[in-house]
């Protein structure tokens, strides 16, 4: 049974992370150096897409968030993610994955993106309930 309570759904998938590049935006690194030094880590994209919204930059920030969604896919697949399932927000290697289809979100509700925005609702509603509270969108 996984954590979610689904007998017959998929196992919880969890990302290993990028240890170096959460480190260095833990130390307060510039994003776009570790992004730089790390494009693999969609957390670096996560914060670049952050400091682009809080910056009123939405359509940078939707640049940077697709970045980090489409880095996060490429490893859930190698992770043996099927395009659906869960991906525990309390996990930490998750949250660069999460954290740039939150600020997809956000970006996509800015620029007037609708459709991506619901899109990015019901993905982070299937990955984990509690995701989209924990960004600012529940």
């Amino acid at each position: 049974m996984s954590s979610f309570g689904d007998l017959l759904g998929p196992q919880p998938v969890y990302l290993p992370g990028d240890e170096e590049a959460e480190s260095q935006l833990l130390n307060k690194a510039d994003p776009e150096q570790v992004a730089a030094d790390h494009p693999t880590a969609s957390i670096a994209w996560a914060a670049l897409a952050e400091r682009a919204l809080d910056a009123g930059e939405n359509v940078t920030a939707y640049a940077f968030a697709r970045t980090g969604y489409h880095r996060g896919l490429d490893q859930l697949r190698r992770h043996g993610w099927k395009g659906f399932g869960p991906v525990p927000w309390n996990h930490e290697g998750n949250q660069g994955f999460l954290r740039a289809v939150g600020a997809l979100a956000h970006a996509a509700k800015a620029i007037g993106e609708n459709d991506e925005y619901a899109r990015c609702l019901d993905l982070l509603e299937d990955c984990d309930s509690q995701a989209a509270e924990q960004l600012g969108l529940g």
